[in-house]
């Protein structure tokens, strides 16, 4: 079930990040690195720690600028932390 809801979310942060225009190639890349690591994580059933730490750094990145993608990997940061993560 928590996979699930982190491919929605994840599903729900790419579409949000296309449809911005003000995005650093910095935070782009950290948004991929992120979306590569949930797909690594979910396939391998086994969960990744530096994941936690990049969703955070984008979270942070977003507060000011996306509040959608800043809720949207809020969310995914507290499934993440259900899943023991």
């Amino acid at each position: 079930m928590s996979q699930d809801r982190v491919r929605e979310l994840l599903s729900q942060l790419r579409s949000e990040l296309a449809s911005a225009d003000t995005l650093d190639e910095e935070t782009l890349e950290l948004a991929r690195k992120l979306d590569q690591d949930m797909d690594l994580m979910i396939e391998r059933s086994e969960p990744l720690v530096p994941e936690l730490e990049d969703a955070i750094a984008l979270e942070a990145r977003f507060a000011a600028t996306h509040p959608v993608a800043e809720r949207i990997v809020r969310e995914l940061i507290a499934v993440l932390g259900r899943m023991g993560i």
